[in-house]
């Protein structure tokens, strides 16, 4: 019902305001003046009581431009009525009480208070020098006090109650937009992370696949035996690649698709088929651990594996050597991951530096997503170091 009568008020605003005023000069004029007639003994006239009543209704049209006006002309009209022998009722005030209201809603709070205690010290003023019915002095005094109060006090509760709410419509959209940001953020991140993940399983296997085959072409004539071990091994390789490519593939997979492909991520378990691989290629990979192995957490397990796979793909592709060696030292706190190779011949089409490209960039990233650091620098007597601190636990 009420949300009814405000929808027609807000189509029909004229005529609805059209109608307050009306209400509200019916209750300051004629109402004030029959209702003090009984307690005045020559009768009150038309003039000028109605003339300030309707002067103050039409003053209330300004109420939403100029509300401090609005309450100095209403209260003035009021205080004129009360000294012509008006009895000062709720009636008499109301449009002292509207303007009071609006400037409340739209002003400070010490605007509101300063208006409000001038309009009811004119008004208490009034009542008491112009007060010949011989009315308690409580009743001349708290009780315009108290129908001036309430509309001041309403119309502030209604601004803070309209401050909290564009402040929590405020707070909404900025979670909505940093909410949009943030998965914005984890998309992106996404996208980088399988795109890492894609690029070492891609170079590896196929850097791994490209020096098997070359190998094996090379010895199928002499070696025959040898050859077709290494072709074997091939075979190993690219189902590998197959395997892992599927399982980082089905990191994309829809949630209602259970048949998409996820196996567990490789880890630092899984070494020794690395390093077995890459000795197939024609890499002899020696493996050093120092400290007491300890178990990682799934993230630092990934990263130590990745890195040590992307370090020994750079090796077999641009050093030129048939030699690497992997240390992994455990401490209190960080696991030191070292991948070094001498001096090497250079290999034809090969960057200048092992820093280049996207390999090193991936690996600086890995170690970064877990808390760790990675440095990859040329030796001093040749060749070149990639070195990685991770954090035992993330």
């Amino acid at each position: 019902m009420l949300t009814t009568w405000r929808r027609y008020a807000e189509r029909h605003s004229r005529a609805t305001e059209a109608v307050f005023l009306l209400l509200l000069f019916a209750a300051a004029g004629p109402a004030s003046q029959y209702a003090s007639h009984s307690y005045s003994a020559e009768g009150l006239g038309w003039f000028p009581g109605q003339i300030n009543a309707a002067v103050a209704c039409v003053a209330v049209l300004w109420r939403h431009r100029c509300p401090r006006t609005v309450v100095a002309v209403t209260a003035v009209c009021a205080s004129a009525s009360g000294g012509l022998g008006y009895l000062i009722t709720p009636l008499l005030l109301a449009p002292v009480m509207v303007a009071l209201y609006q400037l409340a809603v739209r002003a400070s709070r010490r605007t509101t208070q300063g208006y409000c205690l001038g309009v009811i010290a004119l008004i208490v003023l009034t009542a008491l020098l112009a007060d010949d019915y011989g009315h308690p002095l409580l009743l001349k005094t708290l009780g315009p006090a108290f129908w001036l109060v309430v509309p001041a006090l309403t119309g502030a509760m209604v601004q803070t109650r309209r401050a909290y709410i564009d402040e929590v419509r405020a707070r909404a959209e900025h979670a909505e937009r940093t909410r949009e940001e943030e998965a914005r953020h984890r998309v992106a991140e996404e996208r980088v992370r399988i795109a890492r993940e894609l690029h070492d399983v891609v170079a590896h296997h196929l850097a791994l696949a490209n020096a098997q085959a070359g190998t094996a072409a090379h010895l199928v004539r002499n070696r025959p035996e040898q050859a077709e071990r290494i072709l074997v091994e091939l075979a190993g390789t690219t189902s590998s690649a197959l395997r892992e490519l599927k399982a980082t593939v089905g990191l994309l997979r829809r949630p209602e698709d259970p048949e998409a492909p996820l196996e567990p991520s490789p880890g630092l378990d899984r070494l020794p088929e690395l390093v077995t691989a890459f000795g197939g290629a024609g890499l002899d990979v020696a493996v050093t651990t120092e400290g007491e192995a300890r178990p990682l957490s799934p993230g630092v397990d990934l990263t130590a594996f990745r890195i040590v796979q992307e370090a020994l793909t750079n090796v077999a592709k641009h050093a030129g050597v048939t030699r690497a060696d992997v240390r992994l030292a455990y401490g209190p706190r960080l696991l030191r991951v070292t991948v070094t190779n001498d001096r090497g011949a250079v290999v034809p089409g090969s960057p200048p530096s092992a820093s280049g490209g996207f390999g090193v960039m991936g690996m600086r990233e890995r170690a970064r997503s877990v808390g760790g650091t990675l440095r990859a620098d040329p030796r001093p007597d040749g060749g070149f170091t990639v070195a990685a601190e991770l954090p035992l636990t993330v």
